[in-house]
């Protein structure tokens, strides 16, 4: 999937991020200021990244209601965007999980 990679290069950035920190007691001001523009950057792609999952997961949830209500959506045009919607989840949370291992092996690095 698309999405998956600009995170996952964000992820390789924090990761370098970290182990120039436990290389060098104290970052110089450039290093810091960089740091921050980078982590709005990443907070920005992420926010979007779940408000695009959340907006999967309402249009499916909105095809199944109108499929219940007799509507005109097919069947599996409504599974469909339920099994996108349930994939773009699992993706979610798996960038989550790689996010938390991320912090857990920053903060266990010593100084």
């Amino acid at each position: 999937m698309s999405g998956i990679a600009p995170i996952a290069t964000a992820l390789q950035q924090i990761q370098s991020m970290a182990t120039e920190a436990a290389g060098s007691k104290m970052p110089d001001v450039g290093t810091i200021a960089e740091s921050g523009a980078a982590s709005g950057e990443f907070a920005t792609l992420l926010n979007n990244s779940l408000k695009k999952v959340s907006g999967m997961q309402a249009h499916g949830i909105a095809q199944a209601r109108s499929f219940e209500m007799g509507g005109p959506v097919a069947l599996n045009d409504v599974m469909v965007d339920l099994q996108k919607a349930n994939i773009a989840f699992q993706e979610a949370v798996e960038v989550r999980n790689k996010l938390a291992t991320a912090y857990t092996t920053i903060m266990q690095m010593s100084v």
